[in-house]
């Protein structure tokens, strides 16, 4: 079984890779194989509503969008972790999740599956950012586990966000929750 955490910040190395890489090394330590990809530095166009993929055809925008998805549907479970950007996901983030989501459309082939958000905030916007997130989780009909609260941690400068103690108990139990929910679904 495969848990694919995606780090939607544009920087590598940043806060939310941080706490992403801490959550799946909770699921790992539960058996299960992860996998880190990062988008930063990759190229993430927004979606032109063009319906091709309405139409059961592939989507024509030519960037970096249909390999992840080929990687998101191989998954067992899918993770997405992001910063906040004035009070919502960045552009990146939400780019990949509007396309994803509408290749889905009709389809649902992540529908049973494991997911759900982790968010890293300098100060605020946090609950904004996990409930936009947390909708696209619920939207695509995955079983989003819960944690002993929110996934939200704290930090601005690279590497801040591992002095949050709280939040980083709360992505490791988010983990744990992941890998049990996923391992059940799949026995």
């Amino acid at each position: 079984m495969k848990v694919l955490g995606i780090s939607g910040s544009p920087r590598k190395n940043g806060n939310s890779e941080v706490y992403m890489n801490h959550t799946l090394k909770a699921v790992a330590e539960e058996g299960l194989d992860t996998e880190l990809l990062r988008l930063a530095g990759l190229n993430i166009r927004p979606c032109d509503a063009c319906m091709a993929c309405h139409r059961g055809k592939p989507c024509p925008i030519k960037d970096d969008v249909l390999p992840i998805y080929a990687r998101m549907r191989q998954a067992d479970a899918i993770l997405v972790a992001s910063p906040v950007y004035f009070s919502s996901v960045p552009a990146l983030t939400k780019g990949l999740l509007e396309r994803v989501g509408y290749m889905c459309y009709g389809e649902k082939p992540f529908a049973g599956k494991v997911g759900g958000p982790l968010v890293v905030a300098r100060r605020a916007g946090q609950n904004f950012t996990f409930a936009e997130l947390l909708q696209w989780f619920y939207i695509m009909g995955m079983v989003v586990p819960g944690s002993s609260y929110w996934s939200v941690a704290f930090g601005r400068d690279p590497g801040e966000v591992s002095s949050d103690e709280e939040g980083l108990a709360t992505a490791w139990n988010f983990g744990k929750n992941v890998a049990r929910v996923t391992q059940k679904l799949n026995e």
